[in-house]
C-alpha cells in the first residue's frame, strides 16, 4: 500500500524527524511506500497533491495541530501521538492499512485545530498540552537570545553587561563593540521570553483571539517582577478569559468583529487588571522567594536538586517532564544569579548523558545491541554532544525497563556532580560546543564523563543479565542465542 504521513512534536526538533524515519524504515521493510511531511522547527516541504491523491491512507503522528489538514478531506486518517510512530511504527501502519480497507468508515478531515487537546481529555492532559505549546514557541527565543548572550560574554567578558547602549555608542572596529551589540540583541530576544510563553499558552487554549491578552499579561508579569511563574499564570488567565467570552451569545451581525476586536480588547483589559492588581504581587513574591532559595542552596541541598533535575531530564528524554526541568533552568537565566547558572549547567549536562551513555554502551558491548541499535548509537554520539536528549529514544523504546532506569541514574549522578563542582552556564543550549562559555569546564567534563560511564555501565550490566539468561536457555534447548 501507499501512505502519506505528517509528523510533528511540540518542540519540532528531534521527535518529529525520528518519527518520520521510523515510519519510512518500517514501511520499506514491509514492502509499502510512505511519503512523510515533517512539520518541524526547520519548516517542511508539503506533500504533493499527487502523493496525497494516490495514498491509500493518511497517518498523523503529531502532538500539535496538523497544518493544512483540509488537504486530506475524504481520505482514511489514522491519528496517534508522535511517540507512537517512534515506538510502534509497525502497529501504526497496520492501523492505517485497516482504515484503508474500510474507507467508508473513515471520518472526514476535521477543521484545523490549535492543539491536540480533545474535548474529552482529562484536565491534566489539557493543561500539560497548553504549557507544552507555550514552551515550544519559547525555545527559538531561548536558543537565539541565550547563545547571543553567551557569545557576547566569550568576546567581551561578563563586564559587557555594563557597556553603553549601541544606539549611543558603537565601535565597529573593536571586539568589545561587537560583544556589546551581541549582548544587547540577545537581551532583546530574552525580553520576549515571558510574553511569548504566556501568549502561546493562551493561543493553545483559545486560538488566535487569546494571543494579544496573553502577550499583554506576560509583559505585565515582567513589569511587576513575576517572571516565568507570572507568565504561566498570565497565559492560563488569558486563555480562560477568552474561552469564557466566546461562550457569550452575541447578535449575528457583530460576530465577525468579535475575534478581531472584542475578544482581544476585553481579554487584555481583564487580564491586565488581574495581573496588575490581584495576581502580579503574589507571583512576584513567589518568584523572589524562589530566587532567594536558589541562591541559598549549598551542600547537600544543591546536590539533591541537581540529582532531581537529572532524573527529570532523563525520564522521558524530551517529553513534558524533561521540558519542565529545562524551562525551570531557562527561567533562572533571566535572574543572573550564580545558583541559576549552576542549575542551567546541571540540566544541560544531565540532558547530554542518555544519548552519550547509550552510544558508549553500544560501542563497547556490541553483541548486546541489535544492528539497528548500533547504527543509532553511532548517531547518538553527535546528538548527545549537541544536547539532544531524544537521541536515546530508540534504545528506550526497544528496552525501556533496562534503559530508562540506567540513564536516569547516570543523569542524576551528572546533575549532582555538576552542582557540587559549581559549574556555571549562561547559554541555554549548545552542548559540548559551548564549552568555552562554561564555568569550571574541566570539572564539568568530569561530571559528564562520570554520569555517562555510570549509565553505560548500568545498561550493560542489566542487558548482560538478560543475555546470559538467554544463553542458558539456548544451551538447554540447543537453539542459537539472538543478542
Amino acid at each position: 500500500m501507499k501512505f502519506v504521513a505528517i509528523t510533528a512534536c511540540p518542540t519540532g526538533i528531534a521527535h518529529t524527524y525520528m518519527a518520520a524515519e521510523s515510519l519510512e524504515q518500517t514501511a520499506k521493510a514491509n514492502g509499502d511506500t510512505i511519503v512523510v511531511e515533517t512539520q518541524g522547527s526547520a519548516g517542511s516541504e508539503p506533500l504533493s497533491t499527487e502523493d496525497i491523491a494516490s495514498a491509500d491512507a493518511v497517518i498523523f503522528a503529531a502532538d500539535l495541530a496538523v497544518q493544512g489538514r483540509e488537504r486530506f478531506a475524504g481520505k482514511p486518517i489514522v491519528e496517534a501521538p508522535v511517540k507512537a510512530a517512534i515506538n510502534d511504527a509497525a502497529g501504526l501502519l497496520e492501523r492505517a492499512k485497516a482504515a484503508a480497507r474500510e474507507p467508508a468508515a473513515a471520518a472526514p478531515a476535521a477543521p484545523e485545530l490549535t492543539s491536540k487537546v480533545g474535548a474529552n481529555d482529562k484536565a491534566g492532559t489539557k493543561v500539560r498540552q497548553w504549557l507544552m505549546t507555550g514552551v515550544s514557541y519559547l525555545i527559538p527565543f531561548v536558543a537565539a537570545g541565550g547563545l547571543l548572550i553567551a557569545l557576547s560574554f566569550a568576546l567581551g567578558g561578563y563586564q559587557i553587561v555594563d557597556a553603553p547602549k549601541v544606539t549611543e555608542h558603537f565601535d565597529a572596529g573593536s571586539v568589545a563593540g561587537w560583544a556589546a551589540l551581541m549582548f544587547q540583541i540577545g537581551s532583546a530576544a530574552f525580553d520576549f521570553l515571558v510574553p511569548v510563553l504566556a501568549g502561546f499558552i493562551a493561543f493553545a487554549m483559545a486560538d488566535r483571539p487569546a494571543i494579544a491578552p496573553g502577550f499583554v499579561g506576560g509583559a505585565i508579569a515582567v513589569t511587576v517582577g513575576a517572571g516565568f511563574l507570572g507568565g504561566l499564570v498570565a497565559g492560563l488567565l488569558a486563555g480562560g478569559v477568552v474561552l469564557a467570552l466566546k461562550k457569550i451569545r452575541v447578535p449575528k451581525p457583530v460576530r465577525g468583529i468579535m475575534p478581531v476586536v472584542v475578544y482581544p480588547l476585553l481579554g487584555s483589559i481583564v487580564v491586565g487588571v488581574l495581573m496588575y492588581v490581584v495576581v502580579g504581587k503574589p507571583m512576584a513574591a513567589a518568584t523572589s522567594g524562589l530566587t532567594n532559595w536558589l541562591n541559598s542552596l549549598s551542600g547537600a541541598s544543591a546536590l539533591l536538586l541537581g540529582a532531581l533535575l537529572g532524573l527529570m531530564m532523563a525520564f522521558d528524554m524530551g517529553g513534558p517532564v524533561n521540558k519542565a526541568a529545562y524551562a525551570f533552568a531557562v527561567g533562572g537565566l533571566t535572574t543572573g544569579a550564580t545558583a541559576s547558572l549552576q542549575i542551567m549547567a546541571a540540566v544541560m549536562a544531565a540532558g547530554m548523558v542518555p544519548p552519550l551513555a547509550l552510544a558508549l554502551a553500544s560501542t563497547v558491548r556490541k553483541k548486546l545491541f541489535t544492528e539497528a541499535e548500533r547504527e543509532n548509537g553511532r548517531a547518538a554520539w553527535l546528538l548527545g554532544a549537541s544536547f539532544i536528549t531524544e537521541g536515546a529514544i530508540p534504545f528506550a523504546a526497544a528496552d525501556p525497563f533496562r534503559v530508562i532506569p540506567s540513564i536516569m541514574l547516570g543523569s542524576a549522578v551528572t546533575g549532582a556532580l555538576s552542582m557540587a563542582f559549581g559549574a556555571t552556564l549562561r547559554a541555554p543550549h549548545g552542548g559540548i560546543f559551548v564549552l568555552p562559555l562554561i564555568g569550571s569546564p574541566l570539572l564539568y567534563l568530569v561530571a559528564l564523563a562520570v554520569g555517562t560511564a555510570v549509565a553505560a555501565g548500568a545498561v550493560i550490566l542489566l542487558k548482560q543479565v538478560r543475555f546470559r539468561a538467554a544463553e542458558r536457555t539456548a544451551t538447554v534447548s540447543g537453539q542459537p542465542v539472538n543478542a
